[in-house]
């Protein structure tokens, strides 16, 4: 178990740039930098918003966006030649300097969130001191790459080629936004764009590939980072990676050599180290080819995941109660360890809209029922809650993702038990921002979705979800005053630095309530279990969670979302009915 501290890395040394020194632009901070991959505007727009609101980190997001065309605040409906609809690209406008542009696939897009530093911090040219170095940092990028000769073009903000000769051409835009001494926006730089993107009418816009630079995304990324690590990381800095989907990067450790049959069960049993310390086993993963091999831990549960079955009275009542009134329990699907415990206390977690899945390979799920939330609500009066907890697997079936529906259920626990604090453990719509306003307006105690896993692990784990998304929408939550809450589960390949790293980015964007548990395997046919981490692992785990500003960390073996929910928000002030 690494020391509990937050991942840092040792930034090398920064060469001198042109311009104002980097010291006096930047305030040296801890930096973050995640490669986010695909990621649409408006959710990489609500993550910068989070960050710049709650992080006294500063941050490098990288990505790539759709095809989208943005408005800065001095655009004009005019400038925009064809209707981006009609393209497949989507029309935003956004708050940053600058006019009409173009993001897509092939570009490398930067959102740099930093506090800047010097003295002239707080004044009218540290914007423009700003812009600069990020031009340098990207004209050291390219000629990193192998393309020399980039510079300024007089009265032209960007990155440009040949820009004193005759055929000046645009390679990156820059657009930012200073908002009290914090920078949102960035810049784009044209890889290999399937769009060519109209420039300044009297200058062309051209990209490495049109300049006959063979690059991958992959290798720019890594040359930005590592002159940003020299820019911007003289504090330390750490970076995190959303890996390719189907696996086809390396996701977890290589295979652990092949240990006789029976060998990790017996020594096990014996309370042993397992031969071999873990077995390897294949793992069939869409789109890879050949299977991705894993090292698994033995399938036996060590000591401390074992619980013992306590079925008393108020457990028996309460599966009285969910069986009356029809009703399902994540509890129960979801094999909680918990469930004896948190039962027998009197609390359960409620699933709405049945235990099908949309985003599994599952049944067609059953139509949502309106009575559903009237029965919730009934069981949360006859059951005496304090604190209930409603959740519901993806719905993508329903054009809001199910949020009406959620909305109602809170609705309808209020009117029969107003003193009662309702948490709601939501799917993320989609991000769709109008279907989670719909669950925000409702004011929930305590709004909770689940990040799950680290960035490196994201594509592996949760295949139709997305690490930016999930942020996205605790940023969402949060600025709209909510009290804010997250898990993540352990034992799958991940790195107590990669747990740092995912701890950081939830506290980033002012998550409140952040619960860590050990995986269990739910069947035969889900990821297995690569590590058991012991008790200890999970208390160092708490520690830097709490040291990186989280209200309230939740974290064993055994905790589940859900796990101590009433403590925890009581911990962080959540009220019923909060303003």
């Amino acid at each position: 178990m690494a020391p509990a501290t937050a991942a840092t890395r040792a930034a090398p040394p920064a060469r001198p740039a042109a311009g104002a020194a980097r010291g006096e632009v930047v305030k040296p901070a801890h930096l973050a930098v995640r490669w986010l991959g695909r990621v649409g505007y408006d959710e990489a727009w609500a993550l910068q918003r989070g960050l710049h609101a709650h992080s006294a980190r500063n941050h490098l997001l990288l990505l790539e966006h759709p095809h989208v065309v943005t408005m800065g605040h001095r655009a004009t409906a005019a400038h925009v030649l064809v209707d981006p609809t009609a393209a497949g690209a989507e029309l935003c406008r956004t708050d940053r300097g600058g006019d009409v542009t173009y993001h897509g696939p092939g570009q490398l897009v930067g959102y740099p969130i930093l506090t800047l530093g010097g003295p002239r911090a707080g004044g009218l040219g540290a914007a423009a001191a700003y812009v600069e170095s990020l031009e340098d940092l990207l004209i050291e990028v390219l000629a990193d790459l192998g393309l020399a000769g980039a510079g300024r073009l007089e009265r032209h903000r960007g990155v440009w080629l040949d820009p004193t000769g005759t055929r000046p051409r645009k390679i990156a835009a820059i657009g930012v936004r200073v908002r009290r001494g914090r920078t949102l926006h960035g810049f784009a730089l044209n890889v290999d764009p399937r769009i060519v993107p109209c420039g300044i009418r009297e200058h062309p816009v051209t990209s490495m590939a049109a300049e006959g630079l063979a690059v991958t995304m992959p290798e720019v990324v890594d040359a930005t980072v590592a002159r940003a690590a020299q820019h911007w990381g003289t504090a330390g800095w750490d970076r995190a990676d959303v890996a390719a989907a189907g696996g086809r990067r390396p996701l977890l450790t290589p295979p652990a050599p092949p240990v006789p049959e029976g060998a990790v069960e017996a020594a096990l049993a014996a309370g042993e180290p397992a031969p071999g310390a873990l077995r390897p086993v294949t793992i069939p993963v869409a789109g890879s080819s050949p299977a991705l091999q894993v090292p698994v831990a033995g399938e036996r549960k060590p000591s401390w995941m074992r619980v013992v079955a306590r079925t008393g009275p108020e457990f028996r009542r309460i599966k009285s109660v969910m069986a009356d009134l029809d009703l399902v329990t994540v509890c129960e699907e979801a094999g909680c360890p918990n469930i004896y415990e948190c039962w027998e206390q009197g609390t359960a977690t409620f699933m709405l809209g049945g235990e099908r899945c949309t985003r599994a390979y599952t049944r067609r799920p059953e139509p949502l029922d309106a009575t559903e939330p009237e029965r919730v609500a009934a069981a949360v009066a006859r059951m005496g809650l304090e604190h209930a907890v409603v959740t519901a697997v993806a719905r993508d079936d329903v054009a809001d993702g199910g949020a009406a529906h959620f909305a109602a259920c809170i609705r309808a626990i209020r009117r029969l038990c107003p003193s009662v604090t309702v948490e709601v453990l939501i799917p993320d719509c989609k991000g769709d921002p109008a279907a989670l306003s719909v669950i925000f307006d409702e004011r929930p105690d305590v709004l909770n979705h689940n990040i799950e896993t680290v960035a490196r692990l994201q594509r592996l784990v949760r295949p139709s979800a997305g690490y930016a998304r999930s942020l996205a929408v605790l940023a969402r939550a949060s600025d709209s005053g909510l009290v804010t809450k997250s898990s993540i589960m352990v034992g799958l390949g991940e790195t107590a630095d990669e747990v740092a790293e995912a701890l950081g980015d939830l506290a980033g964007v002012g998550c409140d309530i952040v619960t860590i548990g050990q995986y269990l395997r739910p069947s035969s046919a889900h990821l297995p279990v690569e590590r058991w981490w012991p008790p200890e692992d999970f208390e160092a785990l708490a520690r830097i969670g709490r040291e990186l500003g989280i209200g309230h960390v939740e974290s064993s073996p055994l905790t589940r979302s859900s796990y101590h929910a009433a403590g925890a928000a009581r911990s962080v002030g959540a009220a019923a009915g909060s303003a």
